[in-house]
Protein backbone atom coordinates (compact mmCIF):
# COMPACT_ATOMS: atom_id res chain seq x y z
CA UNK A 1 0.00 0.00 0.00
CA UNK A 2 1.27 3.67 -0.80
CA UNK A 3 1.56 6.13 1.61
CA UNK A 4 1.82 9.88 1.26
CA UNK A 5 3.64 12.14 3.69
CA UNK A 6 3.11 15.96 3.09
CA UNK A 7 6.81 17.49 3.44
CA UNK A 8 6.69 20.59 1.73
CA UNK A 9 5.70 23.07 3.96
CA UNK A 10 7.70 26.61 5.64
CA UNK A 11 7.45 25.24 8.95
CA UNK A 12 7.20 29.22 10.14
CA UNK A 13 6.31 28.22 13.74
CA UNK A 14 9.88 26.65 14.01
CA UNK A 15 12.14 29.13 12.35
CA UNK A 16 15.50 28.57 14.50
CA UNK A 17 15.38 25.32 12.14
CA UNK A 18 13.40 25.91 9.41
CA UNK A 19 15.53 28.94 7.86
CA UNK A 20 18.04 26.25 6.87
CA UNK A 21 15.81 23.10 6.23
CA UNK A 22 12.73 21.69 5.31
CA UNK A 23 10.89 21.08 9.37
CA UNK A 24 11.15 17.19 7.82
CA UNK A 25 14.18 17.15 8.00
CA UNK A 26 14.53 19.14 11.89
CA UNK A 27 16.90 15.92 13.82
CA UNK A 28 15.38 14.00 16.55
CA UNK A 29 18.30 12.38 18.11
CA UNK A 30 20.55 12.55 15.04
CA UNK A 31 18.05 11.71 12.82
CA UNK A 32 15.24 13.22 10.68
CA UNK A 33 12.03 13.61 11.70
CA UNK A 34 11.07 11.96 8.31
CA UNK A 35 13.41 9.04 8.74
CA UNK A 36 11.43 8.56 12.03
CA UNK A 37 8.47 8.51 10.45
CA UNK A 38 9.09 6.67 7.89
CA UNK A 39 10.79 3.91 9.68
CA UNK A 40 7.26 3.45 11.61
CA UNK A 41 5.67 2.74 8.87
CA UNK A 42 7.91 0.07 7.37
CA UNK A 43 7.92 -1.71 10.97
CA UNK A 44 4.38 -2.36 10.23
CA UNK A 45 5.02 -3.87 6.68
CA UNK A 46 4.06 -0.58 4.32
CA UNK A 47 7.46 -0.03 2.06
CA UNK A 48 6.60 2.36 -0.16
CA UNK A 49 6.43 6.23 -0.47
CA UNK A 50 5.51 9.21 -2.24
CA UNK A 51 6.96 12.25 -0.20
CA UNK A 52 5.33 15.35 -1.47
CA UNK A 53 7.86 18.30 -1.53
CA UNK A 54 7.88 22.25 -1.71
CA UNK A 55 10.34 24.48 0.51
CA UNK A 56 13.78 23.47 0.45
CA UNK A 57 12.76 19.76 -1.13
CA UNK A 58 16.58 19.81 -2.60
CA UNK A 59 17.94 18.79 1.21
CA UNK A 60 14.71 16.37 1.08
CA UNK A 61 16.33 14.91 -1.98
CA UNK A 62 19.91 14.50 -1.27
CA UNK A 63 19.50 13.21 2.14
CA UNK A 64 17.17 10.50 0.62
CA UNK A 65 19.64 9.83 -2.08
CA UNK A 66 22.27 9.69 -0.22
CA UNK A 67 20.33 7.52 2.60
CA UNK A 68 20.95 3.28 2.76
CA UNK A 69 17.38 1.93 2.83
CA UNK A 70 16.00 -1.98 2.88
CA UNK A 71 15.93 -3.26 -0.52
CA UNK A 72 11.94 -3.12 -0.48
CA UNK A 73 11.97 0.20 0.44
CA UNK A 74 10.91 2.91 -2.58
CA UNK A 75 10.71 6.19 -1.51
CA UNK A 76 9.45 8.90 -4.38
CA UNK A 77 10.14 12.32 -4.58
CA UNK A 78 7.63 14.44 -6.09
CA UNK A 79 7.45 18.22 -6.24
CA UNK A 80 4.26 19.73 -5.33
CA UNK A 81 4.59 23.34 -5.44
CA UNK A 82 6.08 25.61 -2.98
CA UNK A 83 3.33 27.80 -1.96
CA UNK A 84 0.39 24.79 -2.55
CA UNK A 85 -1.17 24.05 0.40
CA UNK A 86 -1.83 20.65 2.49
CA UNK A 87 -5.10 19.32 0.09
CA UNK A 88 -3.59 20.91 -2.86
CA UNK A 89 -0.47 19.20 -2.30
CA UNK A 90 -2.32 15.19 -1.95
CA UNK A 91 -4.37 16.26 -5.59
CA UNK A 92 -0.90 17.03 -7.21
CA UNK A 93 -0.21 13.47 -6.51
CA UNK A 94 -3.46 12.00 -8.03
CA UNK A 95 -1.54 10.52 -10.97
CA UNK A 96 0.26 7.98 -8.25
CA UNK A 97 -2.33 7.28 -6.11
CA UNK A 98 -5.57 7.28 -7.43
CA UNK A 99 -5.89 3.77 -7.71
CA UNK A 100 -6.27 2.19 -4.58
CA UNK A 101 -6.66 2.89 -0.80
CA UNK A 102 -3.61 4.60 0.51
CA UNK A 103 -2.15 6.39 3.98
CA UNK A 104 -1.58 9.40 4.37
CA UNK A 105 0.72 11.66 7.33
CA UNK A 106 2.50 14.27 7.93
CA UNK A 107 5.84 14.85 7.93
CA UNK A 108 6.30 16.38 11.40
CA UNK A 109 4.67 14.15 13.97
CA UNK A 110 5.38 11.25 15.67
CA UNK A 111 3.41 7.87 17.16
CA UNK A 112 3.28 4.42 18.45
CA UNK A 113 -0.04 3.90 16.34
CA UNK A 114 -0.59 0.44 15.23
CA UNK A 115 -1.06 1.06 11.40
CA UNK A 116 -1.96 -1.91 10.73
CA UNK A 117 -4.97 -1.94 13.41
CA UNK A 118 -5.89 1.83 11.70
CA UNK A 119 -6.44 0.38 8.24
CA UNK A 120 -8.37 -3.30 9.57
CA UNK A 121 -10.43 -0.30 10.58
CA UNK A 122 -11.06 1.80 8.14
CA UNK A 123 -11.79 -0.75 5.67
CA UNK A 124 -14.13 -2.03 8.95
CA UNK A 125 -16.23 0.83 8.67
CA UNK A 126 -15.98 1.56 4.92
CA UNK A 127 -15.43 5.21 4.91
CA UNK A 128 -13.84 7.51 1.95
CA UNK A 129 -11.43 8.86 4.84
CA UNK A 130 -10.48 7.83 8.35
CA UNK A 131 -8.25 9.63 10.16
CA UNK A 132 -6.37 9.27 13.71
CA UNK A 133 -8.06 10.84 17.09
CA UNK A 134 -5.60 11.58 19.04
CA UNK A 135 -5.72 13.28 22.39
CA UNK A 136 -3.10 16.62 22.92
CA UNK A 137 -2.38 19.35 25.07
CA UNK A 138 -5.29 21.85 25.76
CA UNK A 139 -3.45 24.02 22.82
CA UNK A 140 -4.69 22.73 20.05
CA UNK A 141 -8.45 22.17 18.12
CA UNK A 142 -11.28 19.64 18.45
CA UNK A 143 -13.11 17.24 16.52
CA UNK A 144 -16.54 15.27 18.30
CA UNK A 145 -17.17 12.17 17.74
CA UNK A 146 -20.11 9.96 17.72
CA UNK A 147 -19.66 6.03 17.88
CA UNK A 148 -16.75 5.72 15.05
CA UNK A 149 -17.92 8.68 12.78
CA UNK A 150 -16.31 12.50 13.01
CA UNK A 151 -19.73 15.04 13.46
CA UNK A 152 -17.77 18.31 13.81
CA UNK A 153 -14.98 19.40 12.24
CA UNK A 154 -12.88 22.71 13.00
CA UNK A 155 -9.39 23.11 12.88
CA UNK A 156 -7.70 24.90 15.55
CA UNK A 157 -10.95 25.22 17.11
CA UNK A 158 -11.69 26.67 20.53
CA UNK A 159 -13.74 24.12 21.74
CA UNK A 160 -12.31 21.26 23.70
CA UNK A 161 -13.46 17.97 23.30
CA UNK A 162 -10.34 15.90 24.31
CA UNK A 163 -9.57 14.95 21.08
CA UNK A 164 -7.61 16.56 17.89
CA UNK A 165 -6.86 15.56 14.12
CA UNK A 166 -3.74 13.41 15.17
CA UNK A 167 -2.14 12.96 11.33
CA UNK A 168 -2.50 9.14 10.47
CA UNK A 169 -4.81 9.02 7.79
CA UNK A 170 -6.27 6.13 5.52
CA UNK A 171 -7.88 7.30 2.37
CA UNK A 172 -9.73 5.97 -0.59
CA UNK A 173 -8.70 7.65 -4.14
CA UNK A 174 -12.86 8.83 -4.44
CA UNK A 175 -11.92 11.80 -2.10
CA UNK A 176 -9.73 13.57 -3.89
CA UNK A 177 -12.60 15.01 -6.18
CA UNK A 178 -13.41 16.91 -2.83
CA UNK A 179 -10.00 19.02 -3.24
CA UNK A 180 -10.50 22.45 -5.44
CA UNK A 181 -6.98 23.67 -6.30
CA UNK A 182 -3.46 24.06 -4.67
CA UNK A 183 -4.84 26.68 -2.11
CA UNK A 184 -6.84 24.07 -0.92
CA UNK A 185 -6.70 23.18 2.92
CA UNK A 186 -6.97 19.20 3.31
CA UNK A 187 -8.14 20.22 7.16
CA UNK A 188 -10.99 22.83 5.92
CA UNK A 189 -13.64 22.44 3.54
CA UNK A 190 -12.81 18.63 2.45
CA UNK A 191 -13.06 17.21 5.78
CA UNK A 192 -15.46 19.22 6.71
CA UNK A 193 -17.90 18.14 3.21
CA UNK A 194 -16.52 14.56 4.26
CA UNK A 195 -17.94 15.33 8.00
CA UNK A 196 -21.54 16.53 6.55
CA UNK A 197 -21.84 13.24 4.58
CA UNK A 198 -20.96 11.10 7.74
CA UNK A 199 -17.88 9.68 5.52
CA UNK A 200 -14.91 10.86 7.86
CA UNK A 201 -14.79 8.30 10.69
CA UNK A 202 -12.09 8.54 13.47
CA UNK A 203 -9.82 5.89 14.76
CA UNK A 204 -8.93 6.33 18.52
CA UNK A 205 -5.45 6.71 19.93
CA UNK A 206 -4.74 6.57 23.17
CA UNK A 207 -1.33 5.69 23.00
CA UNK A 208 2.08 7.72 22.64
CA UNK A 209 1.40 10.89 19.49
CA UNK A 210 3.54 14.00 19.37
CA UNK A 211 3.72 16.61 16.69
CA UNK A 212 6.91 19.00 16.14
CA UNK A 213 4.82 22.43 15.80
CA UNK A 214 7.90 24.59 17.64
CA UNK A 215 11.49 23.99 18.85
CA UNK A 216 9.65 23.11 22.58
CA UNK A 217 7.66 20.23 20.96
CA UNK A 218 11.39 19.61 19.13
CA UNK A 219 12.80 19.22 22.28
CA UNK A 220 9.74 17.08 24.06
CA UNK A 221 10.49 14.48 21.05
CA UNK A 222 13.55 14.45 21.69
CA UNK A 223 13.59 13.55 25.41
CA UNK A 224 10.63 10.53 25.25
CA UNK A 225 12.61 8.93 22.20
CA UNK A 226 15.67 8.74 25.02
CA UNK A 227 13.15 7.07 27.35
CA UNK A 228 11.67 4.83 25.24
CA UNK A 229 12.70 2.47 22.63
CA UNK A 230 10.33 2.96 19.33
CA UNK A 231 8.20 5.48 21.77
Amino acid sequence: MKVVILAGGFGTRIPEYSSKIPKPMVKIINKPILMHIIEHYIRHGFNEFYIALGYKSEVIKKYIRTTKLGKKTKIHLIETGKNTMTGGRLKRLKKYISDKTFMMTYGDGLSNIDLKKLLRFHKKNNKLVTLTAVRPPARFGAIKLKKNLVNYFKEKSKMDEGWINGGFFVIEPEFLKYIKNDATYLEREPLEILTKKKQLSAFRHEGFWQCMDTKRDKDRLEEILKRKKNY
